[in-house]
């Protein structure tokens, strides 16, 4: 087992490591150029159609907002408060500058995983719409290359498909039940059983009964958290202009140790920004585009301006909240009990619990409901994978395994199934890049033609 999980680690430092992380990089910027910067300029024009009254559509199981929070429920979660406490440790406050850097250009690959998501989805057996990016791989690709997107697609189904029994399943519940059981001293194995059956009454209704839950409970807790943040913001006022000048100075100049801090080259910046941006957001892994593909739509591009934003809103918004809150509050350089720089949630709820009073509670709850709505999110994503593998009949399998697993992982170590979630969770991102690549023509082109006709 010693030997294996050293190859995996090796396999993971690959797959998160600079040659990845720049292929995202590239591959973002090649598309927000190829469209003009469009995600830029209609950013606005994206809010609005969300907020729209949407024409009825045939096509679709749920609303276009559900979809979105049902995308957004699988990405904010731990990453926008352990990842970018991370971020902070070990990259410096520069880091935030290339996280927002990796988001801007993210808003284009989200986009166009929605836009080729919708436009080559199909129906299932059960009158579902099914897609993702196994199926623009597939069908999309598949149209001049047929092997090369039939081999795509299956390698990434089996990447997803094994990713969310990690990310969204043994990570987030194993975290929940930690900091409950911290906080609140509700035993673990309590969690698992709770956690299974409320997820098991949610997943088995699918993914109309997913995007309800997820379109309640998503935006309520973004509210209340950025809440609590802004509130935090307004204790520490004074401190936010020298936050921002720290983000955007270290971001270009080593940073030296300070407290807790043992400091950071730029290269540390720009790593570890980039690494937690594309965590946290998801952006060119293609996993939002699964759950994008079953809104009501009867047009690609209306639904890839809606995805777009689940980008923003995770990393431009929520992700700056909490990192405004470490760096003001002044606890990225505090020093734990035992003498070494915190990080990770911990840093996280000590910059909350020192500014306000049960701020480390407020924290706490954040991460439980997030990580649930993450389970929600992820439950989706890979029994789309599986289905798309082993198709319609086999699905009440992977749920029942899904939600056994979760009772499990409460209580287990969870150290290997995360190492190699991870990487099968990175692998996701290659696939789906080439496929992207291949068809970004038509992305182009659906995007010039939907706002020539917008005039």
């Amino acid at each position: 087992m010693e030997a294996l999980n050293n190859l995996i680690s090796q396999i993971n430092a690959f797959v998160w490591g600079p040659p990845m992380l720049g292929m995202l990089g590239v591959t973002g910027v090649l598309l927000t150029a190829g469209m003009a910067f469009m995600p830029w300029r209609k950013l606005g024009h994206g809010f609005r159609q969300l907020f729209a009254d949407q024409p009825d559509s045939k096509d679709g199981d749920v609303k276009p907002f559900n979809a979105l929070m049902t995308a957004m429920s699988a990405t904010v979660g731990t990453g926008n408060i352990a990842g970018v406490a991370t971020a902070i440790a070990l990259g410096g406050p520069g880091a935030i500058f290339y996280m927002w850097v990796i988001a801007l250009f993210g808003m284009a690959t989200k986009y166009a995983e929605a836009v080729c998501a919708v436009t080559y989805r199909e129906k299932d057996a059960n009158g579902n719409f099914v897609g993702g990016p196994m199926y623009y791989l597939r069908n999309g690709v598949g149209e001049f290359a047929p092997e090369m997107g039939k081999t795509l697609g299956v390698l990434f189904a089996v990447f997803g498909a094994v990713a969310a029994f990690g990310i969204g399943n043994a990570v987030q519940v194993n975290s929940m039940a930690a900091v409950l059981n911290n906080s609140f001293s509700i035993p673990t194995w309590l969690t698992g059983v709770l956690v299974a059956v409320l997820v098991g009454f949610v997943v088995f209704g699918g993914i109309k009964r997913i995007g309800e839950v997820a379109g309640k409970i998503v935006p309520a807790m973004i509210v209340l958290y950025v809440g609590a943040s802004l509130v935090i913001l307004m204790i520490n006022i004074a401190e936010i202009p020298n936050a921002f000048a720290m983000i955007f100075q270290y971001a270009f100049e080593p940073i030296a140790a300070a407290g807790g801090f043992a400091g950071a080259a730029v290269a540390a910046a720009i790593r570890f920004g980039v690494a937690r941006g594309v965590f946290s957001n998801e952006a060119g892994l293609g996993s939002a585009a699964i759950a994008h593909a079953a809104a009501k739509t009867n047009n690609p591009v209306q639904q890839g301006l809606i995805a777009m934003l689940g980008t923003f809103i995770d990393t431009i918004i929520v992700c700056t909240m909490t990192a405004l809150v470490i760096l003001t509050s002044g606890a990225w350089t505090a020093v734990g009990a035992d003498g070494a720089g915190l990080t990770g949630a911990l840093l996280t709820s000590e910059a909350f619990n020192s500014s306000i009073a049960g701020g480390s509670y407020i924290v706490t709850i954040a991460l439980a409901v997030f990580a649930f709505t993450t389970i929600l999110g992820w439950s989706y994503y890979g029994e789309r994978c599986w289905q798309y593998l082993f198709k319609e009949k086999t699905l009440i399998v992977y749920r029942l395994i899904f939600v056994a697993a979760i009772v499990y992982f409460a209580n287990a170590k969870v150290d290997f199934v995360w190492n190699l979630s991870d990487t099968f969770n990175g692998l996701m991102a290659i696939p789906n890049l080439v496929g992207l690549l291949l068809l970004a023509p038509m992305v182009f082109k659906v995007t010039r033609d939907y706002f020539q006709k917008q005039g």
